[in-house]
């Protein structure tokens, strides 16, 4: 396995309710991209990963993405390769934004792009809840508004692509070796909807740009978080392997 070092940064977005890295006494004990960021800097990568806010909507944390890669990488155009609602903060932040001179590449895994139907789901049977809760405790929840597929038709109709940079994507889709108990009630309502799916979001809905890839497992292993009912039955693999594809293709397209 080898993974190039680009000419250019790269940088690593999280999900809904996601975090760069969790820190004890300044150091860090877990990371989002589980081992990847590691690796891709052990190859001689600059990596930078975004902390956003975990639950706010999609302009606010595209406004904090800009925020952060205007402040951590002032000088230079990057690559960006985001997990899930990332995508679309990334996607907002290149369109919206005036980022499009700024962004290379932007490289999705596991986003959808076109909604979850198991947002759609938690909508219809927690907004009521929901919503009192997030304003007592004075904590954003529009991401959960954002990612159903209603607002995700709209969000595509206003939010076009950008001649020049680069859109690529990558989609998982989990049988029943990787279904952990987690993952088997929202994997069968996205299932009935939309078919194939790594348990939230579906390989229709997370396909986009010009390639996409299909990786085998659920959406949290799409950035190398082990499965323990894949381990135990000899399915789960790294996903290092797959990333170093990732970045290879960038290399190979002249980056």
């Amino acid at each position: 396995m080898h993974i190039p070092k680009l000419q250019s940064p790269i940088v690593l977005v999280h999900g809904l309710l996601g975090f760069s890295a969790v820190r004890v006494l300044g150091k860090p004990l877990a990371k989002y991209f589980h081992g990847i960021e590691d690796d891709l800097e052990a190859a001689g990568n600059r990596v930078h990963c975004a902390g956003l806010s975990p639950t706010a909507g999609i302009a606010r944390r595209a406004a904090e993405l800009r925020t952060f890669v205007n402040r951590e990488v002032p000088n230079e155009p990057v690559h960006v390769l985001a997990h899930s609602m990332g995508g679309l903060d990334a996607r907002y932040m290149i369109s919206r934004l005036g980022m499009h001179d700024r962004i290379l590449s932007l490289t999705t895994l596991g986003t959808p792009h076109r909604g979850s139907p198991f947002a759609d789901w938690g909508i219809r049977r927690l907004s009521l809840t929901l919503k009192p809760v997030a304003k007592l405790f004075d904590v954003p929840d529009q991401a959960f508004f954002d990612l159903t597929t209603e607002s995700c038709q709209t969000f595509n109709a206003d939010v076009p692509d950008v001649p020049g940079v680069r859109y690529f994507s990558v989609a998982g889709r989990c049988d029943n070796a990787w279904l952990a108990p987690q993952w088997l009630f929202s994997h069968r309502v996205v299932t009935e909807k939309e078919g194939d799916n790594d348990g939230l979001v579906s390989v229709t809905s997370a396909t986009y740009g010009e390639a996409t890839e299909i990786w085998d497992g659920d959406h949290l292993s799409l950035i190398n978080w082990p499965n323990r009912i894949a381990q135990m039955n000899g399915c789960w693999q790294g996903r290092t392997e797959l990333y170093a594809g990732l970045v290879s293709r960038l290399a190979d397209a002249g980056f």
